[in-house]
C-alpha cells in the first residue's frame, strides 16, 4: 500500500492508495494528480482507464472542453471531442453510492447513449451533482486539484493543456 498526505483547511488526514487502483496524472510544471480510482462502483471504467493508461493512450492527449465552474474533459486522440480509442465502447456503470457533488471527481464522458463510453473523461471543477446517476463515475482526485484548476479554459481552448503522461501507480513512471 501506498500512503499520501493530504492537508485540509484543519487537519491532515492520512488515506491509504491502493497502488494498482491509483493513476498518477502529470500535467504541465511538474504538476502530478494522484487520482484514487473506485472498482467498486465502475470496474469496467476503471479497467478500461488502466488499460489505456498502461498503452501510454493519454500520453499528449489535449484538454479538449474546459468549463469553467463545471469540469475539465479530455481522453481524445484527435483532440476535437469526437475521437476515442480503438476498443469497443464501454456499457454505463452508473451508481447511486457516489456523487459527482464536489469538485475532483472524475467520470467517463459519452455521447447521448448511456453506453457509449470509451477513452474520454472528465474532472469535475465544482459541484455537478445534476450529472449523478447519468455518467459513470470512476475515481477522484486525492491531491493536485491546485494543478487541475489551472488548466485552459475554452470548447476548446486556444491554447490547450494537455496530459504529459498518465501512468497507474503501481507501473514505472518513465
Amino acid at each position: 500500500m501506498m500512503a499520501i498526505s493530504i492537508s485540509g483547511i484543519a487537519q491532515a488526514e492520512e488515506v491509504a492508495l491502493d497502488p494498482e487502483n491509483t493513476l498518477n496524472l502529470y500535467l504541465k510544471d511538474d504538476g502530478l494528480v494522484v487520482i484514487k480510482l473506485r472498482p467498486d462502483l465502475a470496474p469496467k471504467h476503471v479497467a478500461r482507464l488502466k488499460t489505456l493508461a498502461r498503452e501510454k493512450f493519454y500520453d499528449g492527449i489535449v484538454f479538449h472542453r474546459v468549463i469553467p465552474d463545471f469540469m475539465a474533459q479530455t481522453g481524445d486522440p484527435t483532440g476535437t471531442g469526437t475521437g476515442s480509442s480503438d476498443y469497443p465502447d464501454v456499457r454505463a456503470e452508473f451508481t447511486n453510492k457516489a456523487s459527482f457533488g464536489k469538485a475532483g471527481i472524475l467520470g467517463m464522458a459519452r455521447s447521448q447513449h448511456p453506453d457509449s463510453a470509451n477513452s474520454q473523461f472528465f474532472i469535475t471543477l465544482d459541484d455537478a451533482s445534476f450529472l449523478d446517476r447519468n455518467y459513470t463515475i470512476f475515481g477522484e482526485v486525492v491531491s493536485g486539484m491546485n494543478y487541475v484548476n489551472t488548466i485552459a479554459v475554452g470548447e476548446p481552448p486556444a491554447n490547450p493543456d494537455k496530459i504529459i503522461k498518465m501512468r497507474v501507480a503501481a507501473d514505472p513512471q518513465d
